[in-house]
């Protein structure tokens, strides 16, 4: 059986924008969708007959969105939902049995980036399966190149995807999610990895720690191409461009994701001593990134 994209959705117009964007996903990989009626109740705790009226608003906020997503995309399989938990609960249920889970965000006013509600994070950082952000500003053209005078169209090359790679770490989800996304459009692949010197060759701010891995640029391409030269021969149909970087690694995603169609991130999922959490990457990316943001979770 087919495991559906499934979209977050409370009848904002960042969780419509989230949701066409989640049916051209789903039709590029040949996937059903999923529209999962998400929500808190109120905190004022009123019952009866206004909590009735509520229920009935949001059905019919969902039958609309449904019946606007079969007019738009006509070949798309949807299915709407509304699951009885908590909308945290919800969600995280529905991503286990889901190619990824996708969410939507407005901007932070004038600021690029996401603004995030306590659902949007947990949710995030607990998932078993891929969770994307889309703004709600996006639309079909700007997973696309602009044309020959520089003006948006859904008929020129899709832009790269970029991926974040830690290579000190197990990163197979990552990859296949990157790889999968970038064949799916027909994208090429930008494959960074922004490494740093061991800890004897010099200090940062806090306390020393023993760093593994390469010890040189030259040495960090290397691991770069070794680990992507298995992934390439799978997705020979994939232009794949490798840029390592010294530095932060948020900041080089950062600007390689400028003119992205979509930013792959990791999320680990060992528990912490705070439970599970997003890395200071993958949070980096979620608020400040101008494109989409899938965060993989990964050993």
């Amino acid at each position: 059986m087919l495991r559906p994209v499934a979209v977050g959705f409370d009848g904002s117009r960042e969780s419509l924008a989230a949701a066409h964007w989640a049916a051209r996903e789903a039709l590029r990989r040949g996937l059903p969708l999923r529209l999962v009626q998400a929500y808190e109740p109120r905190p004022d705790g009123r019952g009866g007959s206004v909590a009735d009226t509520r229920a009935l608003q949001a059905q019919g906020r969902l039958r609309l969105a449904e019946a606007g997503l079969r007019q738009c995309h006509p070949r798309l399989a949807v299915a709407p939902e509304r699951p009885g938990a908590p909308a945290t609960q919800a969600l995280l249920d529905v991503a286990e049995r889901s190619e990824m889970l996708v969410i939507g965000s407005r901007g932070h006013g004038g600021v690029t980036g996401f603004l995030l509600g306590s659902v949007s994070l947990a949710t995030a950082a607990r998932a078993a399966s891929p969770v994307v952000f889309v703004r709600s500003s996006e639309s079909s053209v700007d997973e696309h190149l602009a044309d020959e005078d520089g003006l948006p169209s859904v008929e020129t090359p899709y832009r790269d995807v970029v991926l974040g790679l830690d290579l000190r770490r197990p990163c197979d989800e990552l990859l296949r999610f990157a790889f999968e996304t970038a064949a799916a459009r027909g994208s090429g692949l930008h494959a960074v990895y922004a490494w740093h010197l061991p800890a004897e060759y010099g200090y940062e701010a806090g306390p020393l720690v023993e760093r593994t891995g390469p010890r040189s640029g030259s040495e960090a391409a290397q691991a770069l191409a070794g680990t992507l030269h298995r992934w390439c021969a799978k997705f020979p149909q994939v232009t794949v461009v490798e840029q390592v970087t010294a530095g932060r690694a948020s900041r080089a995603l950062l600007r390689a994701a400028s003119e992205a169609g979509l930013l792959v991130v990791g999320r680990g999922t060992r528990r912490s001593v705070v439970g599970m959490r997003l890395g200071p990457v993958a949070h980096t990316a979620i608020h400040l990134a101008r494109c989409p943001v899938a965060v993989v979770p990964h050993d």
